[in-house]
């Protein structure tokens, strides 16, 4: 596999910048900035180094198809043991409404700026280049630990079955699997990414009919009811139930932000994130809401089944629902659907952890070799590295499944919290500069809704929860162990700002002088496809036939 110091491409400098435009697959470049452009062998853009290769319905499903792995099968169960199952539907709507809020912030900037490592790199423009180091080293180890967490979600899984093979095994011949590929290319990866997410969709829509199924009595005979919200009850283990279920939360959230990274490898920026970020919020929202609401009526909080911090292995909601009406093979059937979902949920966190090294890297924040990429825009050395420290799920050798479980979880919140934090600062920063360079917002090719108050409502609501995330060791005696795990990264974040601004001397930014200009991207036009025309000769657009249409609701 051949790796380019300098991928293949020729830089377009403000001294000698082409006039005449270069194309790929119907996308017209006429360059006018500084940065690397070439074409891949397939004909896409290559754009500083990575292939612009991302199709609408490819963003439509990619955060999709990331955020819903294995895990949340299991993960609602944890939520409602946590805090009921009341408790848990508010602490994932509360989650929720910030999520929608942080894609908004993430919309107006990311549109305007489609670059590498999308507000990792803005955190450094926007407010002090020592914060995009900070920021960028806390959204690449988040994602590191989400990669250690679906490996070890695998062996929780396959230790349903009686094999041979131990828990590390699997995660080895899992970890062998996904190295290869995630070496396939964007395309690849796009097209793996929305087919999967496509199946799980289904799979989810089928997960809702059986809790139906089974809580009216079709199933098993024995109508449930909202029983299980009467004895045991609705709220468990007060605001420290409520602060474990809202870092659970966040992390199975964590993840549509990923859109904004793929609009460095998307082929139409300005005009497809828009819409997968609205689209893929409400597809999340609603499906985690769903399933936490579903798992609530199928099954007690207290079950003993449950995934908890003391669990060697553990049971979905939806297998300890099907086994007590009477289906004792039910397990069976829900780790063939939790296995598969696994597929893309991995996939999707080395990509995002490569590309937010690669950012880094590029950017002069981290080592330059993890810049390079193969002729047609594949990091390979970004990827190998951070799918290695995702063995780091290893550990569940030494401890139970369920206890590396809370500990990576704990990392993952926290970081996420962070980083959607600064996400709202950035914001706040981007827009503030705009509009000091005498811009108009209507210029703004996406506008966020509820400015500035729903950026305001991210801000502050996120600096408070990576303080009480770890309010639960403070209970019942100090935990030194889970108080590391549960603050670490507020002070890994701390000392990579200090270090970098002093051995930098960075400065925080002048919003009057900030760059505005760099990483607009708007050589990047698509050309519309032709429209069809009547007998007059007079253009008008081509009928969608119906079954498209349904298509593009359920999948983009």
């Amino acid at each position: 596999m051949e790796i380019n110091n300098t991928p293949s491409l020729k830089r377009a400098d403000s001294d000698n910048r082409s006039s005449s435009p270069v194309k790929a697959e119907n996308v017209t470049i006429a360059s006018n900035e500084s940065y690397e452009l070439g074409v891949a062998d397939n004909g896409n853009v290559i754009d500083d180094g990575l292939q612009r290769g991302l199709k609408n319905r490819h963003l439509q499903m990619i955060a999709f198809g990331g955020i819903v792995g294995a895990s949340i099968w299991y993960g609602t169960g944890t939520a409602i043991a946590y805090s009921g199952p009341v408790g848990a539907l508010i602490s994932f709507i509360i989650i929720g409404v910030d999520v929608f809020f942080v894609m908004q912030s993430l919309g107006e900037m990311s549109t305007l700026f489609p670059v590498q490592g999308a507000f990792i790199e803005l955190a450094g423009r926007f407010i002090d280049p020592a914060i995009g180091f900070s920021l960028g080293w806390n959204y690449w180890y988040q994602w590191v630990t989400n990669i250690a967490n679906d490996y070890n979600n695998i062996s929780l899984i396959l230790g349903f079955w009686a094999t041979p093979v131990p828990s590390y095994g699997w995660i080895l011949i899992f970890w062998a699997l996904f190295q290869g590929t995630s070496l396939l290319g964007i395309v690849v990866y796009g097209e793996m990414e929305y087919w999967l997410a496509v199946w799980k969709l289904f799979t989810v829509l089928g997960g809702f009919l059986v809790a139906i199924l089974v809580n009216t009595g079709a199933i098993g005979g024995e109508y449930i009811g909202f029983r299980y919200w009467r004895d045991p009850g609705v709220i468990a283990n007060g605001i420290n139930g409520f602060g474990k279920t809202f870092v659970l939360a966040a992390v199975y959230y964590a993840g549509t932000e990923m859109l904004a990274l793929t609009a460095a490898e998307s082929k139409n920026p300005k005009k497809d994130l828009p819409s997968a970020i609205r689209q893929t919020f409400w597809r999340i929202l609603i499906i985690f809401i769903g399933l936490v609401f579903f798992a609530g009526i199928i099954v007690p909080y207290n079950s003993t089944d449950l995934l908890t911090a003391t669990s060697k292995s553990a049971l979905s909601p939806w297998t300890i629902a099907l086994v007590n009406a009477g289906w004792g093979g039910a397990g069976n059937l829900l780790n063939v659907v939790m296995i598969t979902a696994q597929f893309s949920s991995v996939n999707s966190a080395i990509y995002v952890a490569s590309r937010s090294l690669v950012a880094l890297a590029n950017q002069g924040r981290a080592p330059r070799l993890f810049a390079k990429t193969t002729k047609n825009g594949v990091p390979v050395r970004a990827i190998v590295f951070s799918n290695t420290l995702g063995l780091i799920a290893l550990l569940n050798v030494a401890s139970s499944p369920g206890k590396v479980f809370g500990y990576l979880i704990s990392i993952s919140g926290a970081a996420t919290f962070v980083a959607w934090a600064f996400i709202g600062i950035t914001h706040l920063r981007m827009r503030r500069a705009w509009v000091l360079q005498g811009h108009s917002v209507d210029d703004l090719p996406y506008r966020a809704l509820f400015y500035p108050f729903g950026t305001w409502f991210v801000v502050l609501l996120n600096l408070f929860l990576v303080f009480i995330s770890g309010y639960s060791v403070f209970i019942g005696g100090f935990a030194a162990v889970d108080f590391v795990f549960d603050y670490i990264v507020i002070v890994i974040f701390t000392l990579l700002f200090l270090g970098w601004k002093i051995i930098k001397r960075t400065k925080f930014v002048n919003l009057r002088e900030v760059d505005l200009v760099t990483g607009r991207r708007e050589h990047l036009v698509v050309e519309d496809s032709p429209a069809q025309s009547d007998a007059d000769g007079n253009e008008k657009p081509a009928k969608t036939p119906w079954y498209i249409s349904i298509r593009r609701l359920l999948t983009g």
